[in-house]
C-alpha cells in the first residue's frame, strides 16, 4: 500500500527567481507551498548557469549577481517554511476526486495540492551550440556557454559570441579583468538592453573591447582543450583569426518542456497559454508564471514574473480559502512574519 501524498496549499514547479518570489507572495496570503526543482539547488538558470551574471533589471538594484538574488529571494521565502523538493522532476499531474491535484516526481514524491503553480523557466535548457569542427574537444577547458566563476577569465584573452544580453553583458562585466575582449556578431544591432549596448559601444570606443562584426564563428584552433585562437568568417567567406585563450559562446537555450508538454495544457510554442488577471492555463487550479508562461504583450522579464507570481497567488487565494474576503493590504501595513 503506497504511503499517502503530502498535502499541502500549492504546488510550485520551478525554484528559480520567480518561483521563490511565488513562495512569498503565497506566504503573505497564508497559503503553505511545497517547491519541486529538477536541479539540486534552487536558482534554476540564475544558479545553474550563470550565478556570477550581473542583473541590472531589478527594482533597486543598479545592478545585482544572479546568485545574489537568488539568496535574496530564498531569504524572502524562508519565514513562510517552504518545503522544497529538489533533484526531482514532476512527472505527473492528476485531477483528483476532490478537484484538487496530485503532484508525481520522478523520485516517488507525491503531493496533493490545491493549486499547482508552474514557473519552471525554459523547462529543460541546455545551451544551444556553434556547428563547429572538433568542439567538444575545448568544451569545459576553454569554450563555455555560461561563466561560473568571472575570476577565472581574469588576464585572458576572450571571445565572446552573441548578439543578446548575455553576449554584452559579460562584455561588460570581463572588460574590466580580462587582458582583451572581442566580440563576435553577424550584424551591427545587438538585441539586447539599448543602455547596456551603448555602454559596450563606449568600452569599443575607448579601446577596452574590439568589435568584429559581421563575422560568424568558423573554427577553433589549438590542442588539448585549449584554445590559442578562434577563427571567424564574413558570409562572403573572408577569414581572419582572432588570439584567444577563451571562447564564450551565447547562442541561447533550448528548450524542452519535458513531461509538462503531456499535462493537456494549452501549449503555443513550447509555452503555456495563460489568461490575465491571474495567469490561469486552461486546467482549472493550475497556473503558469515566468518565461514558461505567453499571453499578448508578454514581456520576459525577472520584474514580469515577479508580478505574474502576486496575480497568480491572488487567483489561487479563493481555492484555498472559499468564501473568505481577501481584504488586500500592502506589505508596509500587513508585515511579513518573523520580521
Amino acid at each position: 500500500m503506497s504511503q499517502a501524498p503530502l498535502r499541502t496549499d500549492v504546488v510550485i514547479i520551478g525554484a528559480g527567481p520567480v518561483g521563490l518570489f511565488a513562495v512569498f507572495e503565497c506566504g503573505m496570503l497564508k497559503m503553505r507551498c511545497h517547491v519541486v526543482d529538477a536541479l539540486d539547488m534552487v536558482g534554476g538558470q540564475c544558479t545553474a548557469l550563470y550565478p556570477e551574471k550581473p542583473i541590472y533589471d531589478i527594482p533597486a538594484h543598479p545592478g545585482i549577481e544572479a546568485a545574489d538574488l537568488i539568496d535574496k529571494l530564498a531569504e524572502q521565502a524562508a519565514p513562510f517554511a517552504p518545503t522544497y523538493h529538489l533533484g526531482q522532476q514532476v512527472e505527473k499531474l492528476t485531477r483528483t476526486d476532490e478537484g484538487r491535484w496530485l503532484v508525481e516526481t520522478s523520485i516517488g514524491t507525491r503531493i496533493d495540492a490545491q493549486a499547482v503553480v508552474i514557473a519552471a523557466g525554459a523547462g529543460a535548457f541546455g545551451p544551444n551550440r556553434p556547428p563547429l569542427e572538433g568542439l567538444e574537444a575545448f568544451e569545459g577547458k576553454s569554450v563555455h556557454y555560461m561563466v561560473r566563476r568571472r575570476q577565472d577569465f581574469a588576464g585572458k584573452r576572450v571571445v565572446i559570441a552573441g548578439g543578446g544580453d548575455s553576449a554584452v553583458d559579460w562584455t561588460l562585466s570581463l572588460a574590466d579583468i580580462a587582458e582583451k575582449v572581442y566580440v563576435i556578431h553577424r550584424r551591427p544591432k545587438f538585441r539586447a538592453a539599448p543602455e547596456s549596448v551603448a555602454r559596450m559601444e563606449a568600452l569599443v570606443r575607448d579601446g577596452r573591447v574590439e568589435m568584429v562584426v559581421p563575422y560568424q564563428l568558423s573554427g577553433l584552433d589549438g590542442a588539448d582543450g585549449q584554445l590559442t585562437a578562434v577563427r571567424v568568417a564574413t558570409l562572403d567567406g573572408e577569414e581572419k583569426a582572432l588570439p584567444a585563450d577563451a571562447l564564450l559562446a551565447f547562442f541561447g537555450l533550448s528548450m524542452d518542456l519535458g513531461p509538462i508538454a503531456s499535462w493537456g495544457l494549452n501549449l503555443e510554442r513550447s509555452h503555456i497559454g495563460v489568461s490575465l488577471p491571474g495567469c490561469a492555463t486552461s486546467a482549472p487550479g493550475v497556473y503558469a508564471i515566468g518565461d514558461i508562461a505567453t499571453y499578448p504583450g508578454k514581456l520576459k522579464l525577472i520584474l514580469c514574473g515577479f508580478a505574474e507570481a502576486a496575480q497568480a497567488a491572488h487567483a489561487i487565494h479563493p481555492l484555498v480559502y472559499p468564501g473568505e474576503a481577501l481584504h488586500f493590504e500592502y506589505s508596509t501595513s500587513k508585515g511579513v512574519p518573523g520580521a
